[in-house]
């Protein structure tokens, strides 16, 4: 299940949508190489005349003219390396990267599994003139990474993911700061001149709060544009326009207004009331959530994989592989990729957690890290990118068989990494995986038994809360998980109810609250909140009264406390403590302080409490809220 109540938003977390999708097109990008080396070997005269072929743009005397590999590379490229900016600057603002130690962690961790595969190829390339190439054996592709890890996700934590994620943008970032100033032409200071001026308009528009896209549409051209005529690689506009775009969670008062305003449509369908609604709906999602929705897909499913239909397609033969294993380029690209990738993260994460005395440390275990560090030798986006500016020719060649020979090795060590942790003992195995590190808390109320309605053992290891509507149909169909879960794990979880209610769509969800806080004055919250969550259809105020009676409270007081409203200051505080966490739908679950994101069927829950008894275990902590 993953349907949620909300005042606008879907339940699945952007975090969550991004690597579902890079998952997924990790097949097609493994499609479209394939395709490319049968194109390469069968026909390689069209192949390179078909890349090769000029395509030119122009209004009046200005224009632009490049070769059809070249819009690929510079032009479709950009907007893959926008969507990057766009996840950079959503994990900054309200993703895991927001704490800004767990920022310099992977900062630190990209750049030393940058550098440690720069020095591997330089030493490998020393004497042969092809030193040129240092770029192409640094930088990880997000998508395959992300896709070879959905196959080894059963036997790997899920902080995994996160960690590689923050690992993989602070590796992107640092790849187009080299292609700007490393692998870029001779500079023309007037286009760049050009370019800086265009980018400070883009900032004072960003500053100024302007939130319609199209209005940064022109100055993004025109940035390409001057930047593509300075000399400097213009890839580097997509990623300055992803983190220009600020993003934030969708607020609760935004949604209720979206909420009206389709309320006023549905009574009145004019074209002003659509227009307004529209202009609500966007205003409700942040700008950087909307355009990854809009532009990731692109990416992921067309961009990327033409542009590994462009430039991944080299003739292959037993002879040409031979020659190049014993080329420094393609040693160089695969020693780099597979044994510097690993070894830079690890020793760089390591060395991080020895110099600050533990105030940095990874959210996983030690072999987890190791097993981050070897998918990150899947280099092949950027890598190729790299290596069609440093090198011509058989150099060329030798680079891309280096790149899918690095590919399939990674692969391969990360299978026998993860076996060699599947053999180690259960206490063992759950210390390699999951660690010491602290998680991210996005609860922003701890737990108060003296003040929360909790279900289960006070001490317990794990705590399950709960932001529910007794109104909200997804709530309802919840609450059999949230019992068998119970149930399975025992006295190791605890459960804590709150409040709330969306008042804009569940008109009775206020008023059922407080009958249950009501109930709760007399010590009968959890019998009262069992009978409204099964009656959600019936949560009028004499059904209301009718429950009462059924639970044993005392009828004449139950009357005054809710007549009164006893318990709406109860029911305010627990939604004043919703928006601190920024949940805006019911329900919103937190497994020991951290947003439980998508699908809360038995399983997914399950898994979720499991990883947190298993940490908390290890950390010989208490309870968490």
């Amino acid at each position: 299940m993953t349907g949620q109540t909300v005042c606008g938003a879907g339940a699945r977390s952007p975090l969550r949508a991004f690597l579902r999708t890079e998952t997924g097109s990790a097949a097609v990008l493994f499609v479209a190489v394939v395709a490319a080396l049968v194109w390469a070997n069968g026909a390689a005269g069209t192949y390179e005349a078909f890349w090769h072929t000029r395509v030119s743009f122009s209004v009046g005397s200005a224009g632009v003219s490049l070769e059809l590999r070249e819009w690929v590379n510079s032009g479709l490229m950009a907007l893959f390396f926008f969507v990057v900016g766009l996840e950079a600057r959503r994990e900054f603002d309200i993703g895991e990267l927001r704490e800004r130690r767990r920022l310099a962690l992977s900062a630190i961790a990209g750049v030393g599994g940058m550098a440690v595969p720069v020095a591997v190829y330089l030493a490998v390339n020393a004497g042969h003139g092809t030193a040129r190439g240092w770029g192409a054996a640094m930088s990880t592709d997000t998508a395959f990474a992300l896709g070879l890890l959905a196959v080894f996700g059963s036997r790997l934590p899920g902080g995994l993911r996160v960690f590689v994620l923050g690992v993989t943008v602070a590796d992107d970032f640092l790849a187009l700061v080299v292609i700007a100033f490393a692998y870029s032409g001779t500079i023309y200071v007037p286009a760049l001149l050009t370019a800086l001026g265009v980018l400070a308009v883009l900032i004072a528009l960003r500053a100024a709060g302007v939130r319609i896209s199209v209005v940064y549409a022109l100055p993004a051209l025109v940035l390409w544009g001057a930047l593509l005529r300075s000399g400097v690689d213009p890839v580097v506009s997509g990623l300055i326009m992803g983190l220009l775009t600020y993003a934030h969670p969708a607020r609760r008062h935004a949604l209720e207004r979206a909420s009206r305003l389709f309320r006023r449509f549905r009574e009145q369908p004019t074209p002003e009331l659509e227009r307004t609604l529209r202009r609500g709906l966007a205003t409700a999602l942040s700008p950087n959530e909307r355009l990854q929705r809009m532009f990731h897909p692109w990416t992921s499913y067309l961009i990327v994989p033409v542009f590994a239909l462009a430039n991944a397609g080299v003739p292959l033969g037993a002879d040409r592989i031979a020659d190049a294993f014993t080329s420094p380029v393609t040693v160089g690209i695969v020693l780099g990729y597979v044994l510097g990738k690993p070894i830079g993260i690890v020793g760089s994460t390591w060395l991080a957690v020895r110099l600050s005395r533990g105030r940095l440390r990874p959210p996983i275990g030690w072999g987890a890290v190791a097993a981050g560090g070897t998918l990150a030798g899947v280099g092949f986006t950027v890598s190729l990118l790299i290596a069609t500016l440093a090198f011509r020719g058989t150099r060329l060649e030798e680079a891309k068989i280096g790149i899918l020979a690095a590919v399939l090795c990674s692969f391969l060590v990360t299978w026998l990494v993860t076996r060699g942790l599947a053999l180690l003992p259960p206490r063992r195995r759950a210390r390699a995986l999951l660690g010491r590190g602290q998680v991210v808390v996005d609860l922003s109320e701890p737990v108060d038994p003296g003040r929360d309605h909790v279900r289960g053992p006070l001490d317990a290891p794990v705590t399950l809360v709960e932001y529910g509507d007794y109104e909200c149909p997804y709530c309802g169909l919840a609450e059999p998980v949230v019992r068998e879960l119970l149930a399975e794990f025992g006295d190791d979880v605890r459960y804590v109810w709150r409040h709330l209610p969306l008042t804009d769509v569940h008109p009775s969800a206020q008023l059922a609250a407080e009958a249950a806080e009501a109930a709760a004055r007399q010590g009968r919250f959890w019998p009262m909140h069992d009978v409204l969550i099964s009656h959600q259809g019936d949560l009028r105020p004499d059904d209301l009264l009718r429950y009462a009676e059924r639970v044993g409270v005392d009828g004449d007081r139950f009357r005054r406390d809710l007549r009164g409203r006893a318990g709406a200051e109860r029911v305010a505080d627990d939604v004043e403590s919703a928006d601190l966490s920024d949940v805006s739908g019911t329900p919103t679950f937190f497994v020991n302080g951290r947003r439980h994101h998508g699908a809360y069927d038995v399983a997914t829950l399950s898994a979720a409490v499991r990883a947190a008894r298993e940490r908390a275990v290890l950390a010989g902590a208490g309870p968490h809220g």
